[in-house]
């Protein structure tokens, strides 16, 4: 069973995506700030991480940098999340390291193709 670590800020987002992604077979684990999902992807190695942008103590820009930047996880693929759509927004993700990039509210289906192609890889 892969494992999938969601760091969101919403708690409303994250049992959405939680219940989803386990109903499709995931094991997910979940953060709440960019400082604990670093914390996090470094204790349980996810196969994969979900990264709110937008999060309290450690923005998700840094954190995904942080974790690209840090040899022992730079190699487990991240996906941003946030809700704005802009293509700016899209580019500072992938600038800060992301592998891949979604928008709030999330089309599950979608991601889901995005999850399976970087566990692919």
């Amino acid at each position: 069973m892969k494992k999938i670590l969601i760091v969101e800020d919403n708690e409303m987002n994250r049992d959405m995506l939680s219940r989803r992604l386990s109903r499709k077979g995931y094991e997910v684990s979940l953060a709440e700030d960019g400082q604990a999902g670093l914390a996090a992807i470094k204790s349980s190695r996810p196969d994969i991480v979900l990264m709110d942008m937008g999060l309290p103590i450690k923005d998700g820009w840094t954190a995904t940098a942080e974790a690209k930047a840090d040899e022992e996880i730079k190699d487990i693929p991240i996906i941003a999340l946030t809700a704005h759509a802009l293509e700016a927004d899209k580019e500072r993700a992938l600038a800060a390291g992301a592998d891949d990039f979604d928008t709030k509210p999330v089309n599950l289906a979608g991601l889901l193709e995005k999850i399976e192609a970087l566990l692919r890889d």
